[in-house]
């Protein structure tokens, strides 16, 4: 259901945090050096507010299979931490670390 979901920028790149994603929309993302995430607990979907900071950790060790964790900072400077999913292996997390698939193809030859 991506009409729910959280776009957040990293490095110039771009998360997109959903409740879940239709396969080939998430490939898609994915190729384009895209982050698609999705919660791991949905309910924390609801711990989101306008305005929060959010960041991102584990991708210095992006790994498949290898959750990755969100942290909102809140107007109110509170903080909240959350599991976050991704379906990646290793050819993918190639393309999400080259800025996408044509970086990481022209990068090969």
């Amino acid at each position: 259901d991506l009409s729910s979901g959280i776009n957040a920028e990293y490095g110039g790149g771009k998360a997109i945090i959903v409740r879940s994603f239709a396969r080939i929309h998430e490939t898609n993302l994915k190729k384009q050096g895209m982050l698609p995430l999705t919660f791991a607990d949905p309910a924390d979907y609801d711990k989101v507010q306008p305005g929060d900071k959010i960041s991102i950790t584990g991708l210095t060790s992006f790994a498949p299979g290898v959750p990755l964790t969100c942290t909102l900072t809140h107007g109110d400077g509170s903080t909240e931490s959350f599991a976050l999913n991704h379906t990646f292996n290793e050819n993918q997390i190639g393309w999400f670390k080259a800025g996408s698939a044509l970086n990481k193809m022209a990068e090969s030859s």
